[in-house]
């Protein structure tokens, strides 16, 4: 019989139903299927693609496939990093797939042309994600992703997926799920297509992407902790992952109703380098003007907690964002080089930087929000970006920061409310209210430079505004049932960003996290909702018997979630395995304990140690440097220098040194078990290690946080002397040291 698909574009896909059809029973690579049928895999199978084409090949047109059991690519106990080939490849139009549950490969679901294809109650976790080396103390620059090109299809080849599907239209993508990944849904080139009722959360790069893609319906989908790049009161990047993600001019796109909490950015708009003209343009006429990610509307969603954004649209004009929530990150909004953007009806609290944030934009009308207790609540300005000046795209577009108006919001607490920079122009500052502890401020807050300026009283303006015309929240109308915003709302709060080496946890599976390093004491907290029954952790990771070295001790607290493990001894270096029971698992860590005594001396700097040793030198040893100590070498200077240190001693933060220009020279002597170690540092600026009187790591260069790592083997326990010294130019700065025994010494 003849089945009608439901979604709103409806169409007759000419194929039986699966249920009336014949059963496959999948137990091979290559598995061709070219009519409607149920595909049947057996409990615990694992069938690799061998040949990097796929395990199940839908190539007909018009069937109607239901899948029963897991499909597996991948063994138990490989890496996730490791994971490759495809699991099912359609490329038949008028496809619909039922039921596929498949993990451990590069990408679950691939799909090329497949105009009118349903994707529906399919499961896509446990697939392809990097390794990531940022840590709890230390950013790694090379965990940042690139979604600026995908015209070769580098987000498959490089990122993976749950599903990725391109050159389509007419796609119908509903009540999926992806964990445990990296991308939930890559959309390339597809269009009038529906995306709704599906929970892509808890990936470490983005929940849902676009690439090329137009006229679309994004709706009602979880896109939570879609995360990287990020620790909890030490840094807060994103690294470029997004709960969701628009690049390279996408338009006409609707994204209604979904929640994209705790991710890098909420959304992540970007016009794209071939709309910028930083890729060679695709033909001799082709046009800059309008270029980008135009004529989109987001409304009714929950992008708060980023680590970075919660709204990031760039380069690009005409698009709406309405009642959004954008709570609790770095920025609410932020508008780069954009113009003619509608902004209203957002709930923007608690930023630390800005509520909303526009660059070179023109033509923003910011209209009945309400704001609170942002760093600022809306700033704009006008910069010399040469380089970006110099675009194509910039020689046809707006870059100037003019016509701009604030009308009808509410701003409570706010001690920046409107700050103007660099020659930015409000052409309304109309019909706000102000308010600060619970009283009304009878006047607009504005900072203006000298050159900036504002209008504060038009009536002619205000018509014009009042005039602006906007669907109301309760008149917007989106396919499917569910309500995913405030579903997760018992997680509000960055602080339930946690991240591990394979992305962010759960917040359901049982994890082993470590929450303090005291140098000679870590603490580990248990996580998850059974309790831990017992701990145990044992000295001396990999060496051999009578090699360990100092013993480490174990406390556990009276409920079992906290447990901490102590070295025994000053100066002590002590590897070990930590085992701890939760339920019928059992939970591990491997980690070194150092009791160190740190002796450090920060000085401010003008001489620039990579050409002039000898003044850097003097400096150190000038009386404007400060001497403290520390258990362990972990220097979070960030942007604003030694001061400011969390554990800044009162002679450290009255001597209020620079945030830039300064030194750091480290010592300490540890008693080091026999064996290969491993020393780690991550610094901003430059960096030298040495150990005794080897030279170990030197990269005495001007870089961002940067990991260097160097090997030193002992064939007996050995007490060794460490010395480092740092510089910082400018910018962010930070300095620490890792130690880890990663086997036997060399014969």
């Amino acid at each position: 019989m003849l089945e009608l698909a439901t979604h709103v574009c409806a169409v007759l896909i000419c194929a039986q139903d699966a249920s009336q059809e014949r059963v496959v029973t999948l137990e091979r690579d290559d598995l061709a299927i070219s009519e409607s049928c149920t595909v049947r895999v057996p409990p615990g199978l694992v069938i690799p693609d061998s040949n990097g084409n796929a395990v199940v090949h839908i190539t007909a047109d018009n069937i109607a496939v239901r899948f029963e059991g897991e499909l597996r690519g991948a063994a138990d106990g490989l890496a996730p990093d490791t994971y490759s080939g495809f699991g099912i490849r359609i490329t038949g139009s008028r496809v619909k797939i039922s039921g596929a549950r498949v993990s451990g490969f590069k990408c679950g679901i691939w799909a090329t042309r497949t105009d009118w294809l349903i994707l529906e109650d399919c499961d896509v976790s446990g697939n392809f994600r990097q390794r990531l080396k940022s840590t709890v103390a230390a950013e790694d620059q090379s965990d940042w992703l690139w979604p600026h090109e995908n015209d070769a299809n580098e987000w498959l080849v490089n990122y993976g997926a749950g599903i990725y599907i391109e050159d389509s239209s007419n796609v119908t993508v509903r009540r999926c799920r992806a964990r445990k990944g990296q991308n939930g849904l890559c959309l390339d080139r597809v269009q009038a297509s529906e995306v709704y009722d599906n929970d892509f959360s808890f990936l470490s790069g983005w929940g849902i992407a676009l690439y090329r893609s137009s006229g679309n319906m994004i709706a009602r989908n979880s896109c939570d902790f879609c995360i990287r790049g990020y620790s909890h009161g030490r840094y807060a990047r994103g690294q470029d992952s997004a709960g969701i993600l628009m690049f390279e001019q996408c338009s006409d796109n609707q994204v209604f109703f979904n929640s994209a909490t705790h991710s890098g950015d909420g959304f992540f708009g970007f016009a794209g380098k071939e709309a910028l003209g930083q890729d060679p343009a695709p033909t001799p006429d082709f046009i800059y003007a309008g270029r980008g990610n135009s004529s989109n509307f987001l409304a009714g969603n929950d992008f708060s907690y980023a680590a970075a954004i919660g709204i990031e649209m760039t380069f690009s004009a005409r698009n709406a964002f309405a009642y959004n929530r954008l709570v609790g990150s770095n920025y609410g909004i932020w508008g780069g080089y954009s113009g003619g953007s509608l902004v209203r009806g957002n709930t923007i609290e608690d930023n630390t930087i800005a509520g909303i944030a526009v660059e070179h934009g023109a033509e923003w009308i910011i209209d009945q929000n309400s704001f609170a207790r942002n760093a600022r609540a809306i700033q704009f300005w006008w910069d010399e970006d040469k380089d970006l000046l110099a675009l194509p795209w910039a020689k046809e577009n707006p870059t100037v920061c003019v016509r701009n108006a604030v009308f009808r919001n509410t701003f409570t607490d706010e001690k920046v409310g409107i700050e103007l920079r660099g020659g930015a122009k409000m052409i309304g500052v109309l019909e706000n209210t102000w308010i600060d502890e619970g009283q009304p401020v009878g006047r607009n807050k504005i900072d203006c430079d000298d050159k900036s300026d504002f209008k504060e009283d038009d009536p002619m303006m205000s018509r014009s505004l009042r005039a602006l015309d906007l669907p109301q929240l309760e008149e917007l109308r989106a396919p499917g049932e569910t309500t995913p915003v405030g579903a997760r709302k018992h997680l509000a709060g960055r602080h339930r960003i946690i991240m591990t080496e394979w992305g962010p946890y759960d917040w359901e599976s049982p994890l082993l996290q470590l929450v303090e390093d005291a140098g000679g004491m870590h603490v580990y907290r248990v996580l998850g909702e059974a309790p831990a029954v017992w701990a145990r952790a044992s000295a001396g990771t990999g060496a051999e018997p009578g090699d360990a070295g100092p013993s480490a001790a174990l406390r556990q607290s009276k409920d079992g979630q906290i447990v901490e493990v102590t070295a025994d001894g000053e100066g002590a270096v002590t590897p070990y395995d930590l085992v701890v029971a939760v339920g019928d698992e059992e939970l591990r860590a491997r980690g070194t304990l150092i009791a160190a005594d740190w002796q450090i001396r920060v000085f401010p700097a003008d001489a620039d140690p990579r050409t002039d040793m000898t003044g850097w030198r003097a400096a150190a040893d000038s009386d404007r440097a400060i001497e403290f100590h520390a258990p362990r070498l972990e220097l979070s200077y960030g942007t604003a220098g030694p001061s400011q240190l969390a554990a800044a001693p009162d002679s450290l933060r009255g001597a209020n040194l620079p945030s830039d220009h300064f030194g750091t020279i480290a010592t300490s002597t540890l008693k080091l078990p026999a064996g290969r170690w491993l020393f780690e540092t991550t610094s901003d600026d430059g960096v030298r290690l040495w150990v005794e009187d080897v030279l170990l790591i030197d990269n005495w260069t001007w870089h961002a946080p940067t990991t260097d790592a160097a090997e030193m083997s002992l064939s007996q326990p050995k007490e060794v002397r460490l010395r480092l010294e740092h510089f910082e130019l400018d910018g962010y700065a930070t300095l620490s040291l890792r130690l880890h025994r990663i086997g036997e010494a060399e014969e």
